[in-house]
């Protein structure tokens, strides 16, 4: 079988733990929870790929601390990861920014061919955002494949975890 290792980066409160316990257990909680240095986690998928081939990924996935301009990630975290899923809230814009910014700190220590996507998360509460998801999604990388996501309703978070571990099968950046 085949073993990948994902961090999710971005910065504090965005919903990084939240999208991994919705991933891997299925379960949303109301309770934030700080994740202090990595909380790592794993779950085997199957994924298509080009062929139609069904193939098993063990996803190994890093859920790192939130990064603020006080505490910056560690790169040691970064290393040995084939993937990133960056993580922004969809309620706070500058999250984004910082998302962004994170990403660049870890291509520079893992390189900059490791496939990224960006999650714009709490898309539950796309009310409640001051900036539309379709003018957030116009200000990103396409290469990032943005798409919105809610841990609370679960929308589209299995979909992007598999579309990662897709892209590492298929080498893609």
């Amino acid at each position: 079988m085949i073993r990948k290792k994902i961090c999710l980066l971005g910065s504090f409160a965005v919903g990084k733990t939240s999208l991994v316990r919705r991933f891997v257990h299925s379960i949303f909680s109301e309770r934030y929870h700080t994740t202090v240095g990595v909380k790592i986690d794993k779950k085997t998928v199957q994924v298509r790929i080009d062929d139609g081939t069904l193939t098993e990924v063990s996803l190994v996935i890093w859920d790192v601390q939130g990064e603020d301009r006080f505490q910056s990630i560690p790169t040691s975290y970064y290393r040995g990861s084939s993937g990133l899923l960056l993580v922004a809230d969809g309620t706070r814009p500058t999250t984004l920014d910082s998302a962004i910014e994170i990403a660049e700190t870890a291509a520079e220590c893992i390189g900059k061919d490791v496939p990224q996507r960006l999650l714009l998360n709490k898309g539950d509460l796309v009310a409640k955002w001051e900036i539309p998801a379709p003018e957030l999604i116009r200000r990103v990388d396409p290469a990032l494949a943005p798409r919105v996501t809610s841990a609370k309703t679960g929308a589209s978070v299995d979909e992007a975890f598999r579309e990662i571990a897709r892209s590492l099968l298929m080498g893609e950046a």
